[in-house]
């Protein structure tokens, strides 16, 4: 069978706002072929798909959906998770 799914993520150092990066991907197959990146500040494809796909999806809403969810999805989850785990050491 086929398998399409995608992951949320963001990777920090710290709880500030500067050190985390927001992560958006689709895979199928297990193949990324296309990921949003905070860093990068849009999609950019890795297959001749997901390169077709990047180029609509930087010219509409979603690019700007996508920069905001840094702050919106990261930002408010780091600092639920650093809390937590700084009260349990």
């Amino acid at each position: 069978g086929f398998l399409h799914y995608m992951v949320d993520s963001c990777e920090f150092n710290s709880s500030k706002l500067n050190d985390i990066e927001y992560i958006y991907s689709h895979y199928y197959n297990k193949l990324e072929y296309i990921r949003f990146s905070s860093s990068v500040g849009k999609f950019v494809g890795y297959t001749e798909v997901g390169i077709k796909n990047a180029e609509r999806l930087n010219n509409g809403p979603e690019v700007i959906n996508r920069r905001a969810q840094k702050e919106r999805y990261c930002f408010h989850n780091v600092g639920v998770f650093t809390e937590s785990a700084l009260t349990k050491s």
